[in-house]
């Protein structure tokens, strides 16, 4: 299956029986594993490479009844291909100096008492573990964390309190040492 074929009459001064110009799926067949070594070397990333290298192709694709003209069109998909992989880059590296402008300087370690909360929640049925995150944490009244869970306000009430209990359990079990399973 052909992509696009370009149709065109021979140039002036061409004589009738020059070869035709090659077809954008030829062409894509014949070059895409070259160009995209090329990228690959330039990016260090193959997926990356890959995609960058079928947008080129991709763009082509409107432009090709003047693309197909051009003496060599590999040429104009080589540098659209790497004109996208710097554009990409720039792209990255705005974003990660967006990122180290906005990070917090300085975030303590997690506390014992913290680390063994956590723990200890992990170990809680899921929807007790919901109810107490959204209500302790989120401070979210029953009645909402109800509604976003589609239940009644008494499922919520009865997780918060087998949760605390668990939770008291778990808890308790750290701090003497009996909590590794």
């Amino acid at each position: 299956m052909t992509l696009m074929r370009a149709q065109r009459e021979p140039r002036a001064g061409e004589p009738a029986g020059a070869p035709s110009p090659p077809e954008i799926d030829t062409l894509y067949a014949a070059h895409f594993h070259g160009l995209t070594a090329q990228l690959y070397a330039y990016t260090g990333d193959f997926g990356v490479a890959q995609e960058i290298v079928q947008e080129a192709f991709c763009r082509a694709i409107p432009r090709w009844s003047t693309i197909v003209t051009y003496h060599d069109p590999v040429a104009w998909l080589r540098r659209v291909a790497f004109n996208l992989a710097k554009s990409r880059w720039r792209k990255m590296r705005s974003a990660a100096a967006y990122r180290r402008r906005h990070r917090e300087e300085y975030a303590p370690e997690p506390s014992p008492d913290r680390v063994a909360l956590v723990a200890a929640l992990a170990k809680l049925p899921p929807q007790q573990r919901l109810a107490i995150v959204l209500f302790y944490l989120a401070d979210m009244p029953i009645a909402e964390i109800a509604r976003g869970n589609g239940c009644s306000e008494a499922n919520v009430k009865v997780w918060l309190y087998r949760g605390r209990a668990a939770l008291a359990r778990h808890l308790s079990d750290l701090r003497e040492g009996r909590g590794r399973d």
